[in-house]
């Protein structure tokens, strides 16, 4: 069995202790912040929706705040004593809120300020990660002055146009001719001032949970996504049920362990910290994974897959949810430290 194996049974276990000996009061008033004015509102509505309902079945004193309809500065007058993030894409996953709540002296979920910033970036994300050896797709940051047949003559194709700074697959195109290049530039533009365009890399979809932080910091089961018409577009994501996810994946457990290392490096590179998502393609020729990107504030919807790897782990989503935020209990001895 690999070390990251190995560490995934001794996660559930500590989790379950963990909770076990949790005392609900230490978590006081619990903020579960949720909407946000990104483009993925909807999904964090149903992610927060989701996860508050979990806290108060565990019998924690959990409210919402919508910060898509209220100033987030109005989190003061709420005595919060931390909250949850279920906030999706920019002004939650960014490293805007997460600074505001470090100004307040609020413990939260999820990275801080510095590491939401950076992988909220798809080309930062990848310089970081191209300067610590790890594998991802080779790219080009568009421009509406871009010469198209130098973009396809680098990349090849078919290649992936997308706004740097936005998820859940919206405004993204795969391109398979250099005509179709500026049609796909202005979707994402239309988005995002940045946009970003990288070599196609065929082969499985797949998605590996990482939870803890520093040298704690371990891989849970990966996950094998099969959309239908291979299409793992928005809709695909969240409301079909016709999306497969298999865990275990079907794939060799050398290869499996390979992902989860690989994951594991690209979350310990950006600094992140609590949980994270690094999604990989494993390409069907070389066999070799490659990083696309690191989700900072997973989803935790019926369709999401941090919960389905936990469950994978022994821990349900409740638990899942709980043992989140009582992360939040060390974050003030971790600053001081």
């Amino acid at each position: 069995m690999s070390k990251v194996g190995a560490n995934l049974i001794s996660w559930g276990d500590r989790v379950k202790s963990s909770l076990a000996g949790l005392d609900l009061k230490s978590l006081g008033r619990v903020g579960v912040l949720l909407g946000g004015k990104s483009g993925e509102r909807e999904i964090s509505l149903m992610s927060g929706n989701g996860v508050l309902e979990a806290l108060r079945a565990k019998g924690v004193d959990a409210h919402a705040f919508d910060t898509g309809l209220r100033c987030p500065t109005e989190i003061v007058k709420e005595n919060f004593d931390r909250v949850f993030i279920s906030l999706h894409g920019r002004f939650g996953e960014d490293g805007t809120i997460q600074g505001l709540l470090e100004l307040l002296g609020l413990p939260y979920t999820g990275s801080g300020v510095l590491a939401s910033a950076l992988a909220i970036d798809k080309i930062v994300t990848k310089q970081v990660w191209i300067s610590n050896g790890l594998a991802t797709p080779e790219y080009v940051e568009l421009t509406a002055d871009s010469n198209w047949n130098a973009v396809v003559k680098h990349l090849g194709l078919p290649l992936i146009v997308k706004p740097a700074n936005e998820g859940s697959s919206l405004g993204l195109t795969k391109v398979k001719s250099a005509e179709e290049l500026p049609a796909a530039y202005r979707l994402a533009a239309g988005l995002d001032k940045k946009v970003i365009a990288e070599t196609c890399i065929i082969g499985d979809e797949l998605t590996c949970p990482i939870v803890g932080q520093g040298n704690t910091a371990e891989a849970l089961p990966v996950i094998k996504i099969i959309p239908p018409q291979a299409n793992y577009d928005f809709h695909n994501k969240y409301f079909s049920d016709e999306t497969q996810y298999l865990c275990p994946t079907g794939l060799a457990p050398e290869v499996n362990a390979a992902i989860q290392e690989l994951a594991l490096a690209a979350y310990k590179a950006l600094g992140c910290r609590t949980w994270g998502r690094a999604d990989v393609m494993l390409d069907q020729k070389t066999g070799k994974p490659y990083l696309l990107e690191m989700n900072t504030s997973p989803g935790m919807t019926s369709h999401s897959l941090v919960p389905m790897a936990a469950k994978a782990a022994g821990i349900e989503y409740a638990d899942l949810v709980l043992w989140l935020l009582s992360q939040t209990l060390h974050q003030k001895e971790d600053a001081a430290a």
